[in-house]
């Protein structure tokens, strides 16, 4: 599904990428469903498009809808709702304190932090740190203690 939803982020067919996941949704194991969500709003958002992220929210919501299928429910689908918010109200202080609430949920797929770090980058120009350099820097800093 990884794979299929950076394709569609891509392309301009949000009907044809909710049903994608919903047709996932009902095939996968329980508790992967929210994390199929999660990913493609945050596969939006990390390139820069909050209305197309929206578009698909409420995609989403009217398919399971019309397939009689319930809106996943949990702390990670909670998070990406109020980020979706967040976002547009431009507040960089609740995006960083929602990201340690919502921890536990976004350490479920080892690339939300990735992503999220795009956003912040993209939404409120957070640059963002390069751990080659911050290991150099940690590295000089020995050099110079010692010497």
């Amino acid at each position: 599904m990884v794979k299929v939803s950076y394709h569609f982020v891509r392309g301009r067919n949000i009907k044809k990428f909710a049903s994608t996941l919903v047709n996932f949704m009902s095939k996968c194991y329980p508790g992967e469903d929210d994390i199929a969500i999660a990913r493609a709003i945050l596969l939006y958002l990390s390139l820069g498009n909050l209305q197309d992220a929206n578009s698909l929210m409420d995609e989403l919501r009217k398919q399971l809808q019309s397939h009689e299928m319930d809106f996943p429910v949990s702390d990670l689908i909670k998070f990406i709702n109020l980020l979706l918010l967040t976002l547009e109200k431009e507040t960089l202080q609740l995006f960083t304190a929602m990201r340690i609430k919502y921890n536990d949920s976004i350490d479920r797929d080892h690339a939300f932090k990735e992503l999220l770090d795009e956003i912040a980058e993209k939404f409120y120009g957070v640059q963002r740190r390069d751990p080659f350099q911050d290991m150099f820097g940690d590295m000089l800093k020995v050099v110079i203690d010692i010497a």
